[in-house]
């Protein structure tokens, strides 16, 4: 059985990322992608569906483990009766094919250690043939070619590659691993302790862009350094997780491939990049964002591939029993072909902000781009969606859609107002209008005080905090302050965490149960701030906080019940949502601390 997903911890080259456990196994590792087939699956089943581990053989008293200051660099150390070593992990920043770079290092006394390699390609599919070659092994199956580089000697135990050592105080083991295509010549083999003080002096170099120095900066470099490894360099784009099928309820089907990059992630990412100073990575994601939504209108989709693909068809992988038996596991995001309103008003106030912060572009293309997908929301604002949570049920007119339509039309009439860029203005502030008076008449209920999660509707959605966030209302208008006492009644647990619904509604078309939303949470200590509620603002974020792992990472859910992360890991959205309520937290004595949304 895997570990516990708050077990784990991330590296990665900007390009894929691993996942290594506290008892020193990678259960997850795809190449040479983020969205590849994994050659070690073991997280979504056993062993036998692959895993690289590195461990003592007598029993562990105790493991502590940590990332290098401002780095990726992970260091894992187990203590047992016989001495202690040091384990580390790192994927150098990519220059040619992909690399992995394991490091033993003895502490003190004399530790008996040993290594076991299962290589399974394609998601645990394919049995490699392994063969010695000098200095290692080498594992090959169709596309896929690994080698693994050590001076300790290796042997073949069934399908098992083993290798037994000692390491003392003072003496380092070095492993390296290297995939290649299988049709192509290896790559030049790298040294691992060069490779990891390498790849330690790139993140230090990388995070002392980091402007803001606030009572927070050790959790805030911790998520900016983690979304940093979810970009996918070459392009610019940001994966939602680095896995698939991790559970949003333990043996349940809630379970979903995030390994794709989401419009709705548009404006938090530009936003946190931005502020945070890392202007770069901003003009790399914007550009990534123009270059996936250009074309036809009636053509934009709520996800795209990691270099813009727009096809990404959802497969189940039956050899693969799960998380915890949390079936079907699947690859590839059927939700990408959804009708989901709100993604227009994301990626239009993702370029407004741009602008607004001076990030600098082609802006007469960029505005054609973007008038395109002007002309298709006004043929289909007023059309029934599958809304921000991605509803597997029927369509319907979500009040979250409607106010994210009015944000696109809104930041197209600002667009026009500051930047003095053409446009058809008054169709778009009418429009715009028209959209305002209906989302007050039918998305709130008088009754209930609240705004409600659809049209007419009687059920909440912690999405509705969105409302102050993007300039809609303020958080002190009476509609909004009844709405958000209707979530801290109806969605808030005894901690002040947040469910995005009541899943037991059935309104997305699935069995109900999951856990309270790390993001929705981050989004009401946004809400506190905006009503002056301050100190209620800071102890949810000092819980928010206590929920991160020991090495600082965050998976999209939390069960307060079973106190466990859950949910793919770690996750973007709540990464973004720690920095940017740190940084509203850190400027809250300030007058004008408003989101970066009020632009």
């Amino acid at each position: 059985m895997p570990l516990r997903i708050e077990d784990y911890a991330l590296i990665g080259d900007c390009q894929t990322a691993a996942l290594v456990g506290k008892d020193g196994s990678i259960d997850w590792l795809c190449f040479p992608r983020f969205d590849s087939p994994a050659c070690f699956a073991a997280l979504l089943g056993t062993p036998d569906h692959g895993r690289w581990k590195i461990a003592p053989v007598e029993p562990i008293r105790r493991v502590t483990r940590r990332y290098r200051p401002d780095t990726l660099v992970l260091e894992t150390t187990f203590e047992t009766d016989s001495g202690e070593v040091t384990l580390v992990d790192c994927m150098p920043i990519r220059t040619g094919q992909p690399d992995l770079a394991r490091l033993v290092t003895g502490v003190r006394g004399r530790v008996a250690m040993r290594c076991e390699l299962v290589v399974r390609f394609d998601y645990g599919s394919i049995t490699p043939w392994v063969r010695r070659e000098p200095g290692g092994i080498q594992a090959v199956g169709g596309p896929d070619t690994i080698h693994v580089r050590t001076p300790i000697p290796l042997r073949g135990e069934g399908w098992t590659t083993v290798g037994d050592f000692e390491v003392v105080a003072g003496q380092s083991v070095p492993f390296v691993l290297n995939w290649h295509p299988s049709h192509l010549t290896p790559p030049p083999m790298i040294d691992a302790q060069h490779a990891i003080e390498t790849a330690a002096s790139w993140w230090q170099e990388w995070v002392a862009a980091y402007v803001d120095q606030g009572p927070w900066r050790e959790a805030v470099v911790r998520s900016l350094i983690t979304l940093k490894a979810l970009t996918y360099a070459p392009t610019g784009g940001i994966v939602a997780a680095a896995t698939t099928s991790l559970p949003e309820h333990l043996g349940g089907t809630r379970n979903w491939d995030y390994r794709y990059c989401w419009l709705r992630d548009a404006t938090f990412t530009l936003g946190a990049l931005m502020q945070s100073g890392f202007i770069e990575e901003a003009r790399a994601w914007r550009e990534w964002l123009l270059r996936a939504v250009a074309g036809c209108g009636s053509e934009l989709r709520i996800m795209y591939g990691l270099a813009g693909e727009r096809r990404l068809p959802e497969m189940e992988l039956p050899w693969l029993p799960g998380y915890e038996n949390s079936k079907p596991v699947r690859i590839g995001n059927q939700a990408s072909k959804q009708f989901q309103l709100d993604v227009f008003g994301e990626v239009l106030s993702c370029l407004h902000l741009g602008r607004h912060l001076g990030l600098k572009g082609d802006t007469r293309n960029d505005w054609h781009i973007e008038c395109e997908l002007l002309h298709r929301l006004e043929k289909v604002w007023n059309l029934p969606d599958e809304g921000i949570w991605e509803v597997r049920g029927p369509q319907r007119h979500f009040t979250h859609s409607k106010v994210m339509a009015w944000v696109g039309f809104d930041r197209a009439v600002k667009d026009v107002e500051q930047f003095g860029l053409p446009g058809p203005v008054e169709r778009w502030r009418s429009l715009r209008d028209q959209l305002r008076r209906e989302i007050l008449k039918r998305g709130f209920n008088p009754q209930l005080n609240s705004f409600t999660m659809d049209y007419d509707g009687r059920e909440l959605d912690a999405a509705l905090l969105m409302i102050p966030e993007v300039g809609f209302l303020p958080a002190t208008d009476p509609r909004m302050v009844g709405t958000i006492a209707a979530i801290e009644r109806e969605l808030t647990d005894s901690n002040g965490l947040v469910h995005r619904y009541r899943t037991s509604s059935g309104v997305d078309g699935l069995p109900p149960g999951e856990g309270v939303f790390v993001l929705c949470s981050f989004w009401l200590a946004d809400n506190y701030l905006m009503m002056g509620r301050v100190q209620e603002a800071q102890r949810v974020f000092q819980t928010l906080l206590d929920l991160r792992n020991d090495v600082g990472l965050l998976a999209e859910e939390y069960d307060p019940i079973a106190k466990r992360q859950l949910g793919n890991f770690p996750q973007a959205f709540s990464h973004l949502g720690l920095v940017n309520t740190a940084r509203l937290l850190t400027q809250a004595a300030t007058p004008d601390a408003l989101p970066h949304h009020h632009v």
